[in-house]
């Protein structure tokens, strides 16, 4: 029996990025055949969005001082990589960025049931395809029930806070380890690769681990 290769994701489901080199992984581990488990940890790209959230264009502007082009050919171009990855990335002139710290207590939620992952990967598919608004309880909680998880007991997390500070605490610690961007993943808990690396990358990484390994 070997032991499956521990990989920690930091990440934000705002985060184009994140979902992308998540999939470019996911590609990897595939055509590699490693064994593996994937531990998803909270980053929040924007903790001081308010709660309504912002028009993504407006935000990108102000955060980035990126023109309507820019923000445009980027949109194109994540675009054209969600397509190569199976994954269908929906733009408007309405498409808002949210504040997800209640996404992440969510997310600590489902990881005590063992649903962390589905749950992610529903809230990416909801943000980037579906355009639905992740500032609303309601709306977690629909998502939440979406992939099998109970409703009721998903907006009574949300409403009672009650895992905010384990949240925190989590997001303070990935800082201290220097992470200030996402997605931030770890190899056996002492390879970092930061950003989007593409499969070709990630299948050289896993096949450089695997050598070590044995």
């Amino acid at each position: 029996m070997t032991t499956p290769l521990r990989i920690d994701i930091v990440s934000d489901v705002m985060c184009p990025w994140c979902l992308i080199g998540y999939r470019q992984l996911s590609q990897a581990l595939e055509a590699t055949g490693t064994e593996h488990e994937i531990h998803w940890h909270p980053f929040e790209l924007n903790p001081e969005m308010p709660p309504e959230g912002q028009n993504t264009r407006e935000h990108l502007a102000e955060k980035y001082g990126s023109t309507p082009e820019q923000s445009e050919q980027a949109r194109q171009h994540i675009s054209a990589l969600g397509n190569e990855l199976g994954f269908a990335f929906r733009w408007s002139d309405s498409s808002h960025m949210h504040n997800t710290f209640n996404a992440h207590q969510l997310l600590h939620w489902a990881d005590q049931q063992g649903r962390k992952h589905d749950l992610k990967q529903a809230l990416f598919a909801a943000h980037f395809t579906d355009q639905r608004n992740l500032s609303d309880d309601a709306v977690l909680a629909d998502i939440a029930a979406e992939v099998g998880l109970d409703r009721d007991e998903a907006l009574a997390v949300l409403k009672d806070q009650r895992f905010a500070n384990e949240v925190r605490s989590e997001e303070h610690f990935w800082q201290q380890q220097g992470i200030s961007g996402v997605p931030a993943i770890v190899f056996d808990r002492k390879h970092l690769v930061t950003g989007a690396q593409g499969v070709e990358n990630y299948t050289s990484i896993l096949s450089q681990l695997a050598a070590q390994a044995s």
